[in-house]
């Protein structure tokens, strides 16, 4: 029994680390439009006077 949730438990992990590291790959291709948007967001922040 401990063995199947040793086992579960380290599928967990790895599905973890993979959704962690699709997210990096993700923020490292689409960065500067991500960067972009953000800029954008503050500048109208900025601008409105809030």
């Amino acid at each position: 029994m401990k063995r199947k949730i040793r086992k579960k438990s380290g599928m967990e992990m790895v599905q973890v680390a993979i959704l962690i590291a699709l997210a990096v790959v993700i923020g490292l291709l689409f960065r500067s439009q991500i960067v972009a948007f953000i800029n954008g967001v503050f500048n109208d922040l900025n601008s409105s006077g809030l």
